[in-house]
């Protein structure tokens, strides 16, 4: 079963990846390789709150307030890379729903681990999260589901979580690095940062 970040991901080739890297100001290569290590710490972000029902809740209301709206991922690519301002386009308002008081450690993990740097880091986070939210929106709404409710959407991002942290890689490392902070024997940045520079080349 493809997971949320594949199909993302796969979504996110072509055009999409060119306009991302020209925004960014990086090499195709290395921003694919920055785009899949950024979606599965996102999703699996996404997965650990949606965890509590509270959580879930919020994040499907924003859903079907906020962003189904019918249009492709491409048409929010556009908006967001345009400066559209919406509650729909707003990155740095849903990273910050989605990450909490996590957001610069794991704008600072991205950063490292993929040699964007804190700034483009940032960006690209902003970029991703309007697309992920719109993503998520579809699949809730868009008729694929026979019932759409939060508990669904809770099941689903709470099975991405799972397969983020089973696949590991870049993506998995970072969500760990950023979410468990307990002394729990996870994956610090500095271990990080050994295992990256071998998962960087657009390969996860």
């Amino acid at each position: 079963m493809s997971s949320l970040t594949d199909e993302i991901f796969s979504q996110l080739s072509g055009p999409a990846l060119q306009q991302i890297s020209q925004q960014l100001g990086t090499g195709q290569a290395q921003t694919a390789g920055a785009i899949s290590a950024a979606l599965p710490m996102i999703l699996g972000a996404m997965g650990r709150n949606a965890s509590q029902p509270q959580g879930a809740e919020a994040l499907f209301g924003a859903l079907g307030r906020d962003h189904n709206t019918g249009g492709g991922l491409g048409d929010i690519l556009g908006a967001v890379l345009g400066g559209q301002q919406s509650r729909q386009t707003d990155g740095l308002g849903q990273l910050g729903h989605i990450f909490g008081s996590q957001l610069p450690r794991a704008e600072a993990g991205l950063g490292q681990a993929t040699g964007l740097g804190n700034d483009k880091a940032q960006m690209l986070l902003k970029i991703l999260a309007p697309i992920v939210m719109a993503y998520l929106a579809k699949q809730m709404f868009g008729g694929q589901q026979q019932q759409a409710s939060p508990q669904v959407l809770g099941g689903i991002l709470g099975q991405e979580q799972q397969q983020v942290r089973q696949q590991g890689g870049l993506g998995g490392g970072l969500l760990g690095a950023v979410l468990d902070q307990d002394g729990d024997g996870e994956l610090g940045l500095g271990d990080l940062l050994k295992i990256g520079g071998g998962l960087l080349g657009g390969k996860r």
